[in-house]
């Protein structure tokens, strides 16, 4: 076995030894000091296989711990220190008082940084070397207010998305798996509270309108194990609805909330327009032309008896539910994002 650090088309297979030492002792140093330190899990602990020994140093060095959004999934949300994810701005990461790990690097503060040191092989060796800290947990406790329960619909009112998601919360457990579209349910579904066990997937990078068709797809082909259930917006679902077709040609017991709101929501947020409006179309009815249950659902009445077939006589089924809402029923967290990605869109360009 040989050790290659990052160059070229070669990637570590091992640490470089004398580089972690030094790396780990540089850390514990910089974190003794450090008042309050949080744990921040990214997505790269995936590809660097690095989420048990994550979940190690949390046990160890007793801080809080947070995820990124397209974290959220990668770090069991039932430890002890678990305290959310940071979604929409809300973590500005002073880089001087702050360790940056790479799957292959670690940067202390603005410097020094530490090449040829493997994320997975840093965090293992940190957890044992660290004082325990809890001062930042002990103050989150203090500050914290859990979530409320949603106010309840009156009989027969518009069912609101927040109603919605409190259903989809009951269905979690470790034999399911979230999809999350781009748009609101981004923002929704990082509110979900995770069993144990409990995929998740989503994409925020590239803000792919459309992914979570495919993406619902591919899950359920390779999950066996697990319910998907995929929350997709209308206009999402218009870009790459014939993937129905596919599950349904598989077998797949998907449940598919198909949330029609009229149009591009996440777009009007950020810059409103006629363009955001898209031709609805009769969505039960054309996967009803794939062959399939289907049901449209306008209040939480017919939303628990759609849940109460999905979940009963057609749990070995694709099932498809069109949750009819407003237009402008939306998240406080997508208002707080559409308004300041619109202010950023807005400035001047840089000067050259």
């Amino acid at each position: 076995m040989y050790n290659y650090c990052k160059h070229n088309f070669y990637r570590a297979w091992l640490s470089n030894q004398m580089n972690l030492e030094v790396a780990v002792e540089a850390a514990v140093a910089f974190l003794n000091k450090a008042v309050k330190p949080v744990l921040v899990g990214g997505p790269k602990m995936r590809v660097s296989k690095a989420c048990k020994a994550f979940v190690e140093l949390a046990d160890a060095c007793g801080c809080p711990v947070a995820v990124m959004p397209s974290a959220k999934g990668l770090v069991p949300e039932h430890h002890s220190r678990f305290i959310g994810t940071s979604v929409g701005y809300s973590l500005l990461i002073r880089k001087e008082k702050a360790i940056i790990v790479q799957p292959e690097r670690v940067v202390i503060g603005h410097g020094p940084a530490f090449g040829c040191v493997l994320m997975k092989d840093f965090l293992h060796a940190l957890a044992t070397r660290l004082k325990k800290n809890t001062a930042a947990y002990e103050n989150f406790r203090r500050i914290c207010v859990p979530p409320g329960e949603p106010l309840s619909s009156e009989p027969g009112e518009p069912l609101r998305v927040n109603i919605l998601f409190k259903h989809i919360q009951a269905m979690l457990s470790g034999n399911t798996a979230i999809i999350a579209e781009t748009g609101d349910s981004w923002f929704n579904c990082q509110k979900l509270k995770l069993p144990e066990g409990c995929g998740y997937e989503f994409q925020m990078q590239y803000g792919s309108i459309g992914w979570a068709v495919g993406a619902t797809l591919g899950y359920a082909q390779a999950a066996k194990d697990k319910r998907v259930i995929a929350c997709i917006g209308d206009g999402s679902f218009q870009v790459m609805a014939q993937e129905v077709s596919t599950m349904l040609r598989w077998g797949q017991n998907t449940i598919i909330f198909l949330i029609n709101n009229g149009g591009y929501t996440i777009e009007v947020e950020i810059h409103d327009g006629p363009y955001n409006v898209i031709k609805n179309w009769n969505y039960t009815g054309l996967v009803e032309a794939f062959h399939n249950g289907e049901g449209q659902v306008r209040t939480e009445e017919e939303l628990k008896e759609a849940l109460k077939a999905a979940l009963g006589p057609k749990k070995d089924c694709l099932c498809f539910i069109e949750v009819i809402v407003h237009k402008d029923n939306t998240s406080r967290e997508l208002l707080e994002w559409g308004s300041r990605v619109s202010a950023a869109n807005s400035r001047p360009p840089n000067p050259q």
